[in-house]
């Protein structure tokens, strides 16, 4: 107390600004001796500790597991069928190439070919009007000189003798050679066109088409994914080169319909069709190939639209699907021709 009385207010302010910056490099906090816990906990203890930790943390990750393995509903077999069905789809991508490439020359053909007609249109009108502007020249000529072309008509009617060309012939000749066609030029363009447009002789699938749809009745009989079309297609060891009829793609089990009606002829196993069954009205056949189940029998007579099976992939298949045919006097017809998928 007697020194703070014997320092003067400079020194005083000295030594509180050596105690300011002394604080403030060490943080700016001062902690007070009192509240120091200057206990250690034993090394036991903490190991103790850690060890309880690993403990828990082991049971957790073993529960966890536990649970992985033994849910019904995370990892069930439900889910686990339904990735393997999705996964086996056959998905042909030279099929959807093909799409692509038709409906490229279906429609920008069509937008491309308009835009060339319409130029060879305007190219068209242009001759023509030189032609006329020519013709009307040629008419003024034919008008001075007409004393001299009814003078050379007589000369040629002179000339004629009886029986060769005098009678109904020889006049018919005479306005022949007289009338002579006007020569109109014609663009390679226009030749072109014109055989396009010229109507093609239909084929006999695409008669039997024709003959199907006006007398008879078909519906879709499965609603799903083409994988793989009607013709030709690139073969493997198990898909055929030409193929006979349409692929619908679906769940394995997925009930499919009668697309017509009819009476069931047969009903086999055999062959790369696995399980399938002929349905026959008069001189039509539908067939249904690849079959999981089949729920009719030989002999029985089905209407349109009753369930007559399910979706496998029975005999040569790289997936589950129906293989759909349509057949007229045994001749195949493209499904597509009479239904849209």
């Amino acid at each position: 107390m007697l020194l703070e009385r014997t320092l003067s207010s400079e020194e005083r302010i000295r030594r509180a600004e050596e105690i300011y910056q002394r604080r403030k490099m060490q943080g700016g906090v001062r902690v007070s001796t009192s509240n120091v816990n200057n206990k250690k906990e034993p090394a036991q203890f903490l190991l103790f500790k850690k060890l309880t930790l690993q403990i828990v943390i082991c049971l957790l990750i073993y529960f966890i597991f536990y649970l992985i393995q033994n849910s019904n509903y995370i990892f069930s077999e439900d889910v686990l069928r339904k990735t393997r069905e999705f996964l086996s789809y056959d998905i042909n991508f030279q099929s959807l190439f093909n799409q692509a490439g038709d409906f490229y020359n279906k429609y920008a053909s069509k937008f491309f070919n308009n835009d060339k007609e319409n130029i060879n249109d305007e190219n068209t009108e242009k001759q023509e009007n030189v032609e006329n502007t020519n013709n009307e020249s040629d008419n003024s000529v034919n008008v001075n000189d007409e004393t001299g072309t009814k003078v050379e008509e007589n000369t040629i009617n002179q000339n004629v003798e009886p029986g060769v060309g005098g009678g109904e012939e020889g006049e018919n000749l005479l306005e022949n050679q007289e009338a002579k066609p006007e020569t109109k030029q014609v663009s390679a363009d226009e030749i072109q066109k014109t055989v396009i447009e010229e109507p093609k002789p239909l084929t006999q699938m695409e008669i039997d088409a024709n003959e199907i749809k006006a007398n008879y009745s078909f519906i879709v009989p499965l609603k799903g994914i083409i994988s793989s079309r009607f013709g030709a297609r690139e073969a493997t060891a198990i898909v055929s080169a030409n193929h006979a009829g349409i692929d619908i793609a679906a769940n394995e089990g997925t009930t499919f319909v009668a697309a017509m009606e009819g009476k069931v002829t047969e009903i086999s196993t055999e062959g790369g069709y696995g399980n399938h069954v002929y349905i026959q009205n008069n001189d039509v056949i539908t067939l249904y190939a690849h079959c999981k189940n089949i729920y009719v029998k030989e002999g029985e007579t089905v209407l349109q639209g009753k369930t007559i099976g399910e979706v496998g992939q029975t005999g040569n298949a790289t997936g589950p699907h129906l293989h759909f045919e349509i057949r007229k006097q045994n001749r195949l017809v493209n499904p597509e021709y009479i239904l849209t998928f």
